[in-house]
């Protein structure tokens, strides 16, 4: 396994900062936001330096009923090669269901669900994982996410889930152990015992970030400082293996550079304390055995496809459409998750278009929030920013005035085929037929 060491995620709003910090091994970008023929500036020096780069994808969706998208999965490959890559990384949920399988709309969340712990959505996972495996050129490593919901009927726990996955397709893990801590205080499961039941060996490296408290649940935020429980979790998986690479995540609300290194130094702290654990610890002569021979096992049958895509329609529908709870599921808590799931599209289509809340002011993310629990996501981003504006429009918002005409350009510019001419004899006629209609 190639040891990485201490990294951090690239992001646009501190690549400055990223670039001038001591002591980064390598950097994660998210794969989605990397064009392969046009790579940012930053990341190019970096890689100059002899920084590793990896492309962490969020879209992918291995943990859906359908099998993988061979689009999606070309990009991804395009992204490892662009980069020089020595693996890349998915999640293990589900991003997406409905559609020709279970003959009902396509949805997306905009964001990771947590797959069922079942035998179905093993079978599927592994399958999905291992044709994934085939169309990239380099190793995949899968991470589990955090939840604030549980599934009802799970036959098996976390870490028995990612064994199984590990040994019958070879994948090779990435733990967050942010998300550890998440489905602790979310769903009562013990990180100690998670950590316990896995392949160690298997590890290829390790995400930490911080999250904050809210609604009763832990929401893992990517925008907030790095917890001491989280640490803790840290120091106990280094306690068991070392780890080849440990990342600190943060997506937004992006402190100062020195607040940053700060983060790194406690998560360089707490796997060196783990070290030391490890190597005073009696257990030491217990460690893990290397990784034998891949069991075999047979693809997922399409009824455990169509049994997986019935289950995760249903609870993406309740989730984004205001359809009935599934049986089984806690009725407060997926009101949390659809809050949660409103909001996060309400900050992503904000960063996608941020004219629009420019235009709406303070009355942009109530709107959006508002929309969204009426108007479920069927596209990306983009389209989710064109659907929104337009549905204000039609429902005669704002009133009349200059934010609506804004609005009404922006949504014009945007939504036809093409862009809409800029000759000065186009925009005086177009001035002239808003004057004509406004009388």
């Amino acid at each position: 396994m190639e040891r990485l060491g201490t990294g951090i995620g690239w992001r646009p709003e501190i690549a400055d900062a990223v670039e001038r910090m001591p002591g980064i091994d390598w950097v994660e970008a998210v794969a989605e936001n990397v064009c392969p023929g046009h790579l940012p500036e930053s990341l190019l020096r970096l890689r100059e330096r002899g920084v590793t780069v990896i492309p962490h994808g969020v879209s992918l969706g291995l943990g859906g009923a359908d099998r993988p998208d061979e689009h999606r999965l070309t990009a991804l490959a395009e992204r490892a090669e662009a980069l020089g890559a020595p693996l890349v990384t998915e999640h293990i949920a589900f991003v997406r269901a409905g559609g020709p399988l279970t003959a009902s709309p396509l949805l997306e969340a905009g964001h990771l669900l947590p797959v069922p712990r079942t035998r179905d959505a093993l079978d599927v996972l592994c399958e999905n994982v291992r044709i994934a495996q085939d169309a990239l050129p380099v190793p995949l490593a899968v991470e589990n996410i955090a939840a604030l919901i549980s599934w009802p009927g799970e036959e098996m726990t976390e870490g028995q889930f990612l064994y199984e996955l590990a040994d019958r397709t070879g994948v090779r893990l990435l733990i967050d152990v942010a998300n550890l801590h998440t489905n602790h205080v979310n769903r009562g499961e013990d990180p100690a015992k998670a950590l316990a039941e896995l392949p160690l060996e298997a590890i290829a490296y390790v995400h930490v970030a911080g999250g904050f408290a809210r609604d009763g649940v832990w929401h893992d935020s990517h925008a907030h400082p790095v917890p001491q429980p989280v640490l803790d979790i840290l120091t106990d998986l280094a306690a068991r293996v070392s780890p080849p690479g440990v990342l600190l995540e943060r997506d937004e609300n992006f402190p100062e550079p020195a607040v940053l290194e700060g983060e790194l130094e406690a998560i360089r702290a707490a796997v060196e304390k783990g070290r030391v654990i490890r190597e005073e610890s009696a257990a030491e002569a217990t460690v893990a055995a290397e990784a034998g021979a891949v069991s075999v096992a047979a693809p997922a049958s399409e009824a455990a496809r169509q049994r997986l895509g019935l289950a995760q329609a249903a609870l993406l529908s309740a989730l984004v459409a205001g359809t009935p709870v599934p049986e089984g599921f806690d009725r407060v808590r997926l009101g949390v998750q659809a809050r949660a799931l409103a909001g996060k599209r309400a900050d992503v289509v904000a960063k996608v278009a941020p004219e629009l809340p420019e235009i709406l002011g303070d009355a942009y993310r109530p709107a959006f929030v508002t929309y969204a629990q009426r108007h479920p996501m069927t596209g990306g981003y983009r389209r989710d920013a064109l659907d929104f504006a337009g549905q204000l429009l039609l429902d005669g918002r704002p009133e009349e005035g200059r934010a609506r005409r804004e609005l009404r350009e922006w949504w014009l510019e945007r939504s036809g085929p093409a862009p809409r001419s800029q000759r000065p004899a186009v925009r005086m006629a177009r001035a002239a037929r808003r004057v004509l209609l406004h009388r």
